[in-house]
C-alpha cells in the first residue's frame, strides 16, 4: 500500500478489539513515526504505553478531574492507549507551537502506521488533558502537555470504521493574493 493509499483509507474506530500490537510492534512503528519533521531535532514529544491497570488509574484520573465519585470507563475502550505528550524544549529557534506540532505529527503518523498494519485506531482529547489529575497520574514534568491518547485495538470483523467526509481540495488550498496596484 502507498502512503497516499494509507492516508485516504485512513478511519477512526471508536469500538476495537481486545487485541493490541506488543511492545515490539509499537516501538518499530514509533520509530518510524519519529521521523516527522522536526525543526533543529530536539524531538519535543514522548509517548506513555498504557495498558491492563494503567488504564484504570487513568480512569481514576479523568474522575477526579471531572469531579465524579467513580472512575471514568473511557480508558477500558481499548486495550492500548498511547498518551500523546508535547515535551517542551528550551530553543531560541523553535517556538512552543511548533514544537506542539511536531508532537501532533508524531502522533498523527503512529495513527497511520498503526492503521496500515491493520489497527483500529482513534485520537481522544477532552478538557480533561490540561487537568492536574491526568497530568499528576501521567507523571508528566513542568514542561510538557498532554495533548490526548492514541487509543488501540482490533479492528472488529465485520464492523466498519467510522465514517468522514470527502475533503474538497478545491476549497482548502488557495492562492496567494495578487498584489493591488496602487493609484496615483
Amino acid at each position: 500500500m502507498s502512503a497516499l493509499e494509507a492516508v485516504r483509507s485512513r478511519q477512526s474506530w471508536s469500538k476495537v478489539t481486545e487485541l493490541a500490537p506488543n511492545r515490539e510492534e509499537l516501538l518499530q512503528l514509533v520509530a518510524a513515526a519519529g521521523r516527522v519533521a522536526d525543526h533543529s531535532s530536539l524531538r519535543p514529544w514522548r509517548l506513555i504505553e498504557l495498558r491492563g491497570a494503567d488504564r484504570e488509574v487513568l480512569g481514576a484520573a479523568i474522575a477526579k478531574a471531572e469531579g465524579d465519585k467513580s472512575p471514568s470507563s473511557k480508558p477500558l475502550r481499548a486495550p492500548l492507549l498511547i498518551a500523546v505528550v508535547a515535551s517542551y524544549r528550551k530553543s531560541d529557534k523553535v517556538p512552543r507551537w511548533e514544537q506542539e506540532s511536531v508532537a501532533s505529527g508524531v502522533a498523527h503518523t503512529l495513527s497511520l502506521l498503526l492503521d496500515e498494519a491493520g489497527w483500529g485506531v482513534l485520537w481522544r482529547t477532552g478538557h480533561y488533558t490540561r487537568s492536574k489529575a491526568v497530568a499528576k497520574a501521567h507523571g508528566l514534568g513542568k514542561d510538557e502537555e498532554l495533548l490526548g491518547w492514541l487509543y488501540v485495538g482490533g479492528k472488529p470483523a465485520g464492523k466498519r470504521p467510522g465514517r468522514r467526509k470527502p475533503v474538497d481540495a478545491r476549497k482548502l488550498v488557495t492562492r496567494m493574493p495578487k498584489k493591488k496596484d496602487k493609484k496615483k
